[in-house]
Formats: structure tokens, sequence, C-alpha cells
């Protein structure tokens, strides 16, 4: 059997609730984002499969993971924070804390390790600077490492990786039912399943496709868009977040930083 990865949008936020929320930062889950937590935890039928825990390190995605995923939790597994994972934008809702105080809230349950001091700096010439040129070299370095805590942990593993709903698109590389306003596809606690399009593991942009159950699931019988319409979409989506977000995609693209592998 090959790998699994699920992916999954964090519940509601109170950033979700209204423009002027964004400006809060790194917001909490909303009550009804409790309850949609609770309903994937009782809705997801092979939590004793999974085999690692992974989420962004903003509190949302974290507290998602916590509660959705809870008898995985339960059976002595953490939460690996992974910050190449983080949403998109530069707005406060988006940016996290730091790791000591994310140490101090949530204790033992979340594994820390790769959240060091300057993973919330999106600053012009960071890692995190969101820019379309870098949102796609770490997604890549997000998938890379995927595979390899897969190959890890053998044929039969199962991840759970919950993100944001903009950066969704750039590591799945899908662009299909994008909504600009939104600035994203996926709802609230939606859960998609993909498996690594290359099986030898040798591709080097380690590209995901997704599962014909989800993709039944949701779509029915849809009919996928060709290559032409997804960059369509894609370049629409880079519009918006220039314009939005006052990103100079040119200078992360003169600058050409390299986006080094994450180690599992």
């Amino acid at each position: 059997m090959a790998p699994i990865i699920h992916l999954v949008r964090h519940a509601q936020g109170y950033h979700n609730l209204s423009i002027e929320n964004q400006q809060l930062r790194d917001p909490d889950l909303t009550p009804l984002g409790e309850t949609q937590c609770a309903e994937l935890c009782k809705k997801f039928d092979a939590h004793d499969k999974i085999t690692h825990l992974v989420a962004s390190p903003l509190r949302r995605t974290l507290y998602t993971c916590l509660h959705s995923f809870a008898p995985v939790v339960e059976s002595g597994k953490k939460v690996i924070a992974l910050p190449d994972a983080q949403e998109v934008s530069n707005l406060p809702c988006d940016t996290g804390l730091e790791p000591s105080k994310l140490k101090e809230e949530l204790g033992d349950r979340v594994d820390l390790h790769l959240v060091q001091e300057g993973w919330n700096n999106k600053a012009p010439g960071s890692r995190y600077y969101p820019a379309p040129p870098r949102l796609e070299a770490r997604s890549r370095a997000v998938r890379l490492w995927l595979r390899d805590l897969a190959k890890e942990a053998g044929e039969d593993s199962q991840i759970v990786l919950v993100t944001h709903g903009g950066i969704l698109h750039f590591l799945t590389e899908d662009w299909d039912g994008v909504k600009l306003e939104r600035g994203t596809g996926w709802d609230n606690t939606e859960l998609r399943s993909y498996e690594f399009k290359d099986p030898t593991g040798q591709d080097p942009n380690a590209s995901l496709k997704e599962t014909q159950p989800s993709r039944r699931r949701r779509r029915g019988s849809a009919i996928p868009l060709t290559e032409t319409e997804q960059l369509e979409i894609r370049l629409a989506f880079q519009t918006m977040l220039e314009k939005e977000f006052q990103i100079d995609s040119s200078e992360a693209i003169a600058d050409q930083q390299e986006i080094p592998k994450i180690q599992v």
C-alpha cells in the first residue's frame, strides 16, 4: 500500500469572522471551530492507522489537529509543528507566536523541535516572505519532508497534515475551486487524501495526487481542470496576493534564495 497524506484545513478561527479580526495575532478557534473539530473526529474512520500527526505551528492548526485527531493523540503520538506549512500572508492572524510561548501553552502535546526563533518572520528576504516563488519553494520543501517521513515510517504510513486554505493550493499544486475573495477553495476542517504521483520516490518535486475515493467524494464525476485552466487560476491568485499584501515577487525571483531541505 502506498503512503497516504491526509491534508486538512483548520477549523474556524476568530479571524474568519471579519476582516477586522485579521488583525488579531494568531487567534483562537471559535466555538463553532471546536464543534467542527469534534465532527471531523467522529467522521474520520482511520485514527488507528495514523502514523504521524503534523500541523502548522499557528495555534488554530495545532488545536484543530489535537481536537480532530484526539484518539491518535491519546494513543501517545505528539503533533509535529512544521513551520513551512504556515499560512501564506503576513497579516497578524497569520503570524505565529514565539516558540517559548507555544511551549508554555501547549506543553508536551506538541513536538516543537523544528520551530526555531524567526519562524514567524515574514519580512522581505526571509524564508516566509509571502511572494509566490517563496511559497512554491517552501511547499516543495514540505512535500519532500513528508515523503521522507513516509519512507521512514514504511509503506503503510498515513500522515495527517493540518494547515491553511491558501498554502494548501501551493502544496497540492491544484487550483480547482479557488474562490479569490476567500483566498481558498477549501472549507474549514475539510479533509482530502493524497498519494505521491511518483511511487518510486524519485520525483524532485515530490508532487501529490488526490486519491480517487477522496476526489470522488467531493467532486463526483466532474472533469478536472486542464493545465491551462489551472495556470490561469494560479496567476489570478498570484495577482491577488501581490495586490492585497503589497508583495514584490520580482524581488524574490531575483534573490533566488534556495529553500533548504527540512530534516526529518
